[in-house]
């Protein structure tokens, strides 16, 4: 058996690859001499009259078996390699990754949440993928790893990172209008400065909530709200918050257009019913948060988007 089909996914996906490009190189490398050799050994000054060739059985047999078991011996080490990926160490340290237009969040199991995938080194990722909105596909370039994020859909991934270092996550799945910049990175550390980190963030975390400290700024990074919307007065994929509230809004609501100003209620609906009234210039692409935030958390995001002047 090809070395590290029961190993990591990166080995596993290494391995395939080498060997299907090994029996790919060896055809065409046959192919190419045997043509070559053809041409000259049958070429016309030798052979001027030519000959009526019969069918060869034993030939016939030959290039029929050995052609099939080839490709059944890539599907006996792609389906293995496929069973490795899809079981799950036992003891993996579980990360639930969702997926929005267009950034991923990373959440722990202490209740840390990040943008960036914050892992120790050595030790088995359990990645729990979902997506808010389209499918979007996680990829990892360094580790070998890919796999779809599916509306209504928990799906497993895993990996082991064997060297500390910072590695790109892609979204491989076009996605919309910024899919190119939907970019985030892998940070690795050792396990005593992960325990840090992650104990750290916890306490941070404990210590906001216990003081009800305003978490608006963290709610819209959360929320993936940064990604279309400023808060420095730039326009993006969609409008700046920043001086909105108050402020004289041209809607398009059922195709005509309305001027609305921009008070809590407005604000409220914006996020509930985004679609309903779409600021004009913009496109209607902003999925809603009546099943993705509580109510305090709209509560909350209003109020902050009331103090950006």
């Amino acid at each position: 058996m090809i070395r590290g089909f029961t190993g990591l996914p990166d080995q596993i996906v290494e391995n395939v690859f080498l060997f299907i490009a090994a029996i790919s190189v060896s055809i065409l490398v046959l192919i190419t001499f045997l043509m070559i050799y053809f041409t000259i050994r049958y070429r016309r000054n030798r052979n001027p009259e030519p000959q009526d060739i019969r069918g060869n059985l034993w030939l016939e047999i030959l290039w029929t078996v050995i052609p099939t078991l080839l490709v059944l011996s890539m599907f006996y080490y792609g389906w293995t390699g496929f069973r490795t990926l899809k079981k799950i160490p036992e003891g993996a340290f579980k990360v639930k990754v969702t997926a929005r237009s267009w950034s991923w969040l990373f959440e722990y199991e202490n209740g840390v949440k990040a943008e960036e995938l914050v892992i120790p080194v050595g030790k088995p990722i359990h990645l729990l993928l979902s997506s808010q909105d389209v499918i979007h596909s996680f990829y990892i370039p360094a580790f070998r790893v890919k796999q779809d994020a599916v509306p209504g859909m928990v799906t497993p991934l895993w990996f082991k990172a064997k060297e500390p270092g910072t590695y790109d996550v892609l979204c491989a799945e076009y996605c919309g209008q910024q899919h190119a910049y939907m970019l985030t990175r892998v940070r690795v550390i050792s396990e005593d400065e992960f325990n840090q980190w992650y104990e750290g963030k916890g306490k941070e975390l404990r210590a906001e909530t216990s003081k009800g400290l305003p978490r608006g700024p963290q709610l819209l990074q959360e929320k993936g709200c940064l990604v279309c919307h400023s808060l420095d007065g730039t326009s993006r994929i969609g409008p700046t918050l920043k001086g909105l509230f108050g402020k004289t809004v041209i809607v398009l609501k059922d195709g005509k257009e309305q001027n609305v100003q921009a008070d809590d209620a407005y604000l409220k609906r914006s996020l509930i019913e985004p679609n309903a009234e779409v600021v004009k210039g913009f496109p209607p692409i902003m999925p809603s948060q009546k099943s993705l935030s509580t109510d305090e958390e709209i509560d909350e995001i209003i109020r902050y988007m009331k103090e950006l002047k």
